[in-house]
């Protein structure tokens, strides 16, 4: 069945919150299924900082198309070449890092979405609607609606500009990069400070203003995590497949010895 709308598009509509999972380490199409089955709304494949080609990351995209999961991807910049060719094989939202300006966000729905919107080239035959012959001009239409198309605020001056940014047309999430934005700010790894605060405040305001979803990256406490969400945010990555692993890894190693050193 062709996919008629997108997961993580439709829970947001809903007034309900997005929940994904970060893909750095995974390589089949498995990990799609995992993060459906572990509660997940979308999958954030990094291709920003993790060592994927796009071969693989059109078979994962494939594998969620069919099993509910909407597959993100990060891509480099607003100017990645490869948006378009993602998209054109199964991905169905790109999420641009470090968006300062307004004319960034500009430029990168100009790659992610089909004119008049942007100026995305038709290629035809989609994997979302199973390569069934659709008329161009409704193909387009209907993948420019379900493609999803967030800004990462990962700088003071992206923090300065968010109100602008937010304001671009084809913009849906604008998605606040916690650790790079504290870096920037000379507060490496200090999540929950007042600055960090005011700042995923100031998002939520912006993107209110402008009809926008607001979205939450790199805060992995569940509190605030919690709290953020309960002021509107509506587009959170939970934590990496890694560090689910290595978490899950270590605690049973540990149980295991703490069992065996008390003499089970």
């Amino acid at each position: 069945m062709a996919v008629n709308e997108n997961p993580v598009k439709a829970r947001m509509a809903a007034g309900e919150v997005a929940l994904g999972m970060n893909v750095r380490m995974a390589r089949s199409g498995d990990i799609a299924r995992i993060a459906k089955s572990s509660g997940h709304d979308f999958l954030f494949i990094d291709m920003q900082h993790a060592l994927f080609d796009v071969e693989t990351v059109g078979h994962i995209a494939n594998t969620a198309l069919g099993c509910g999961i909407a597959p993100l991807v990060r891509v480099r910049s607003c100017d990645d070449p490869n948006t378009a060719l993602l998209l054109d094989n199964g991905v169905t939202g790109i999420v641009f890092p470090d968006v300062n300006t307004a004319d960034d966000a500009r430029r990168g729905v100009a790659h992610a979405k089909f004119p008049p919107v942007g100026k995305r080239s038709a290629g035809g035959g989609y994997p979302n609607f199973n390569y069934e012959p659709i008329p161009v001009g409704e193909a387009t239409a209907r993948i420019n609606d379900l493609t999803l198309v967030a800004c990462m605020i990962e700088t003071r001056e992206g923090l300065e500009n968010v109100e602008a940014i937010a304001a671009v047309d084809g913009v849906d999430v604008v998605h606040i990069g916690s650790n790079d934005l504290l870096i920037d700010m000379g507060k490496p790894g200090q999540f929950g400070d007042p600055e960090h605060i005011a700042a995923v405040d100031r998002i939520i305001a912006a993107c209110a203003t402008s009809g926008k979803i607001p979205g939450l990256g790199g805060e992995r406490d569940l509190a605030r995590q919690v709290d953020f969400i309960r002021k509107g945010v509506k587009f959170v990555t939970t934590q990496t497949d890694l560090k689910f692993l290595q978490a899950a890894a270590t605690s049973h190693t540990e149980a295991l010895r703490e069992a065996l050193a008390g003499g089970l």
